[in-house]
């Protein structure tokens, strides 16, 4: 491999499932194991799938419905709460080996880590450093690890998403010409990161359909294509990625924004969907003033009941104020509500945004806006807030909370939209 920079992408096999297994005794390799809520119908989406059931053909992420009634397995509870602990932890130990500055954090299992000026210290290999970390992780908390490396953070990812599968240590190894020499020709494109189905369609168009036929394309064509994006294009079909780790954590966005959204359960009619984007906005207004910004810009997405063939609703809406005030926010989400819904449908998805934020030092009103109400509805929102830290996040609940379709109560016992807790093994179901 080159001798210039060297980092390697680290990947929890199965994590929920095996975090799962570890809680159980089981060892996560061997042990049928499905994260998925009991509670709700089969249609619902397994978090993880164990190994085991992966090598008996039950695909990742599938619905419950799909695995084979011959197989006996567990079906454990989501316990959201227990994977963010188990990945601190694993953080942590990255922190045994490495500095902050040279861990970037990718999701709650996968870290990269540039562990170019560590050899020396350690006085290893890069791959005897990988093999490293992965034992520390696997005796100190029973889990299994996959590891990629390569000479830039493109080639670990690759690394680790393509080659690590099929390697008996679960280690990849590329840089550019070792890419190039094992992957050029591989198929389907979509293995690769940052190539999803639209952009593979869009190139076999053309006639390209692996990593030596975007090299080999003509540029000007690729630029017709994609527009700027076919700069990242070309040089991953290379190899190639200049960006580091450095350069992720000192990028700062020009504007920011804040969302929330949620996939009901249930299809909701009209007046229920009205009553969700409404809590949903309370909840967000919240956020804003934790964060001290202020917003001038919201924007509102609703998805219909699943069959119904017709394009999300999305509208947007600019004020005429800078403000965090629920009041002033939720009556122009409510009216933006009213002017982009339908009645006679059902839906089955939301999304809020507040965006172009600003810290509430630029809050601006206009001149039928009283700055005394602004400063009183922040002063209320903050209490709430305080309270719902000392207290729990139901202690402060509003008359809408408590209508039939409301799912404000039930959320807030969430994380990540499963629930974030559960007592040890509580509603496990062994089916077969």
């Amino acid at each position: 491999m080159s001798e210039n920079h060297y980092y390697i992408c680290i990947d929890l096999k199965s994590f929920y499932a095996s975090v799962e297994c570890v809680e159980r005794g089981l060892d996560p390799m061997t042990a049928s194991l499905v994260v998925a809520d009991p509670t709700r119908t089969d249609k619902t989406i397994c978090l993880a799938v164990s190994p085991s059931l992966k090598k008996q053909g039950v695909p990742n992420r599938c619905r419950v419905f799909q695995i084979p009634k011959n197989l006996k397995y567990i079906m454990a509870p989501p316990r959201m709460q227990l994977y963010i602990n188990y990945s601190a932890q694993i953080y942590g130990i990255y922190l045994k080996y490495f500095s902050p500055e040279d861990i970037h954090v990718y999701s709650v299992d996968e870290a990269f880590m540039d562990v170019t000026h560590y050899l020396k210290l350690y006085k290893m290999s890069v791959k005897e450093l990988a093999v490293t970390v992965l034992n520390d992780i696997r005796n100190t908390l029973g889990l299994y690890a996959t590891c990629g490396i390569g000479t830039n953070l493109y080639l670990a990812k690759i690394a680790l998403d393509i080659t690590a599968k099929h390697a008996p240590d679960f280690i990849g190894m590329l840089d550019e010409e070792s890419f190039k020499k094992k992957l050029w020709d591989h198929k389907p494109l979509t293995d690769f990161w940052m190539i999803g189905r639209g952009t593979k369609n869009r190139l076999a168009k053309y006639g390209m359909y692996t990593m030596r036929d975007i090299a080999m394309a003509d540029e000007n064509l690729l630029y017709r294509l994609f527009g700027i994006n076919a700069e990242l294009i070309m040089d991953h079909a290379w190899g190639i990625e200049p960006t580091t780790i450095k350069d992720i954590k000192s990028y700062r966005t020009k504007s920011t924004s804040i969302s929330s959204g949620q996939v009901l359960a249930r299809d909701y009619n009209y007046d229920d969907i009205r009553l969700i984007v409404k809590e949903m906005c309370d909840l967000l207004c919240l956020d804003l003033v934790k964060k001290h910004m202020v917003t001038d810009n919201i924007s509102l997405s609703m998805g219909f009941s699943f069959g119904v063939e017709r394009r999300p609703l999305s509208g947007s809406q600019t004020l005429h104020v800078t403000t965090s005030s629920n009041r002033i926010l939720t009556e122009a989400m409510m009216e933006l509500f009213d002017k982009i819904a339908v009645r006679d449908y059902y839906y089955r998805r939301v999304y809020i945004g507040f965006n172009n934020l600003k810290d509430e030092s630029m809050e601006q009103f206009d001149l039928f806006t009283n700055p005394e109400d602004l400063a009183r509805d922040r002063r209320i929102q903050q209490a709430a807030i305080d309270i719902k830290k000392k207290f729990g996040k139901n202690a402060i609940l509003k008359g809408m909370n408590l209508e039939e379709a409301g799912t404000t109560i039930e959320r807030n016992g969430q994380i990540g939209g499963h629930r974030g807790s559960v007592d040890p093994l509580e509603g496990d179901e062994t089916l077969s």
